[in-house]
């Protein structure tokens, strides 16, 4: 999604490098995968050796000064969410944004990590339902391929935000698996105004970072 495959990582005084993606370096990158010998390997470890390695990712990485750090998790209530929180609790994190797909089966999962949010402390920013429908990339018309409203239903029941519905869109699905800068060069995607539209809402509900 980053054209970041087979960059080097390197150690310094204050621990890992991450990987930077522009030269303004504006957005920094760690991830295992970067630590793999080969692309295809898999990460076959034991829950202690990977609680180890995320708290390394958060506290043995040179971040330098950001404005957020954003954790992308697997689905689930497993060993790494626990380890993500664990980690990041001394730098108070904002929140969690949940994203669910409109099936009932796939709704009734996120129910639980709603739960587990409410268990461990962590503020819910909002759920976002990903998946809402196809839109035709010729008439523009979205069509409910699956069923729709369940994020939102959600959301609602569990007294958090809902922050928009994302439909499958081939531009942005194009753009991910080739590298590209959606924002940039799909701005008449269906897909766009949604996805700046929870941008934004996660922007005002959360307080700016310090100067």
């Amino acid at each position: 999604m980053l054209r970041a495959q087979g960059r080097p990582v390197h150690q310094c005084d204050s621990g890992w490098v991450p990987v930077f993606l522009d030269q303004e370096q504006s957005i920094a990158l760690m991830s295992v995968g970067f630590l793999l010998e080969r692309p295809d390997d898999a990460v076959v470890w034991r829950g202690p050796k990977k609680r180890a390695l995320i708290k390394q990712f958060v506290s043995d990485v040179a971040w330098g000064e950001l404005d957020y750090l954003v954790v992308d998790t697997p689905p689930g209530t497993s060993d790494e969410h626990i380890a993500a929180v664990e980690a990041l609790r001394p730098y108070r994190p904002l929140g969690a944004l949940v994203v669910t797909t409109p099936q009932a089966v796939c709704v009734a999962d996120v129910r639980r990590e709603l739960t587990f949010c409410r268990k461990t402390g962590l503020q819910v920013v909002g759920v976002v339902e990903n998946m809402s429908g196809f839109a035709c990339p010729h008439c523009a018309e979205c069509t409910n391929v699956f069923s729709r409203g369940g994020g939102e239903e959600l959301a609602r029941h569990s007294g958090v935000p809902f922050l928009g519905a994302v439909p499958l869109d081939p531009a942005l699905t194009r753009s991910l698996e080739e590298g590209r800068d959606f924002i940039r060069e799909f701005p008449q995607s269906a897909a766009f105004p949604v996805l700046t539209s929870i941008a934004q809402k996660i922007l005002d509900s959360t307080p700016a970072p310090p100067p």
